[in-house]
């Protein structure tokens, strides 16, 4: 009996051999196909949480400071409230142009070419910045450069008075600005839209903004810029049109 057991194992596991040399000079004789001869159709989707959450920042910032900063206001009061009945302006001040930075950085970090090598090769604990960070860097820059440039400004023309005048009439422009520019964001980064050919468009809405803003400035019932005409056209000339093109020349060049 066991020897007649050992002879069927022994039959089963010849066949077994003779079917695999089979299959095996079979497949020796078809070449298999090369892998880059198929196409994957599966799309990684673009990972873009990182703007959520700054997005979702910004809005706890203004949230912090129409209900902490600014006690309670509303929209519409906060908009339409005069300067001598305002409180706490440079803190909001400060709010509205942290978010008016880190915005317009998120929108337009997709739009530099490149990282300039002397600024990647700069890392700290390994990390070098991305566009996003050298965008803010960029932007911040700019802003803190205009404010100082805008301080000494006034108090060399003998009219320091006028910035903090100055200054809480501009956080209701920036304000808005700012919710303008996180409503592009979110549709820029989810909404299906050729980023390339928006561009153009882009860049024609914050020309119609500067314009704006000029305008803005020069007829606003508060006579936030000099009285004296040279004084206005020096203002337009040294800190609005230069620092643009500064952060111009920095970002795409």
């Amino acid at each position: 009996m066991t020897s007649f057991f050992i002879s069927i194992c022994k039959d089963s596991l010849f066949n077994l051999f003779i079917l695999y040399k089979i299959i095996y000079n079979f497949a020796k004789n078809i070449p298999l196909p090369l892998s880059q001869n198929f196409t994957n159709h599966i799309r990684i989707p673009e990972n873009n949480d990182w703007v959520i959450f700054i997005l979702l920042g910004c809005i706890f910032l203004y949230v912090f400071m129409m209900n902490i900063i600014e006690r309670d206001a509303n929209l519409r009061d906060f908009l339409l409230q005069k300067y001598f009945d305002a409180s706490n302006n440079l803190p909001s001040w400060i709010i509205t142009s942290c978010v008016t930075t880190l915005s317009l950085s998120v929108l337009l970090s997709q739009y530099i070419p490149i990282v300039p090598k002397y600024v990647a090769d700069l890392q700290v604990g390994g990390y070098q910045l991305n566009k996003f960070g050298y965008t803010l860097i960029a932007v911040v820059f700019f802003y803190v450069t205009k404010s100082a440039l805008g301080f000494l400004f006034y108090q060399s023309i003998g009219d320091g008075k006028k910035w903090s005048i100055f200054y809480f009439t501009s956080t209701k422009f920036y304000f808005v600005i700012s919710f303008l520019l996180i409503i592009l964001c979110i549709t820029h980064y989810y909404f299906p839209i050729d980023r390339y050919k928006i561009f153009s468009y882009y860049l024609l809405f914050f020309s119609f903004v500067f314009i704006f803003k000029v305008c803005f400035y020069l007829f606003h019932k508060n006579n936030i810029l000099p009285e004296k005409w040279y004084y206005k056209f020096l203002y337009i000339c040294t800190l609005q049109i230069a620092p643009l093109l500064l952060l111009w020349k920095l970002l795409f060049f």
